[in-house]
């Protein structure tokens, strides 16, 4: 048979800072899935999965850029419904996910103690994260990561088994080195 490695980058490779996943099928030979792990990690982070994993690794990290930027969306348009310009809102939004983002991967703490650090009782975040509650935003994370993982398992099942697209996210690009960004992707 012939070696076949299923491989779901993200966008954040446009900047080096990827989260690919890696499923080598039952032919791939140690060097050539490390081989494919070394050219990813030029972009980012890397880790390999068994292939039952890849919908899964769709829904949270090949589709998951999406998610931020639909978030980072909303807090621009709330910010300039309270009065903000619009790139002020943007500056504020853009600068506190990317600080938030490094805090999460470098602090050593979770995402839970994190929030619940900026979480005083009675504060003004815990007002604002019961009003997340209360609108559902976990049991809507929850619902689009799964339906993300299903469209995915759905593509992989009519993908043909070698060449073709395979998956959800797309990167619309071959250059995974630009600076430029182009909003084009498959999905």
């Amino acid at each position: 048979g012939s070696p076949v490695i299923r491989v779901m980058p993200n966008t954040p490779m446009l900047v080096n800072e990827a989260m690919s996943a890696v499923s080598a099928g039952r032919y791939v030979g140690d060097e050539q899935l490390q081989a494919v792990v070394k050219i990813l990690q030029t972009v980012g982070r890397v880790t390999v999965v068994p292939e039952k994993q890849m919908d899964a690794v769709t829904a949270v990290s090949g589709s998951g850029p999406a998610y931020v930027f639909l978030l980072a969306e909303a807090m621009i348009d709330a910010g300039v419904g309270l009065g903000l310009t619009r790139a002020q809102a943007s500056e504020m939004a853009v600068q506190t996910i990317r600080g938030a983002g490094i805090l999460l991967s470098d602090s050593g703490l979770s995402a839970v103690d994190l929030r619940a650090a900026v979480t005083s009782p009675g504060g003004t975040t815990a007002e604002a994260i019961r009003e997340f509650e209360a609108n559902g935003l976990r049991h809507a994370v929850y619902q689009a990561t799964r339906a993300c993982a299903a469209a995915s398992a759905r593509r992989s099942s009519q993908a043909p088994a070698f060449g073709g697209t395979v998956g959800g996210a797309g990167t619309g690009t071959s250059r995974p080195r630009a600076r430029k960004y182009s909003a084009n992707t498959s999905d």
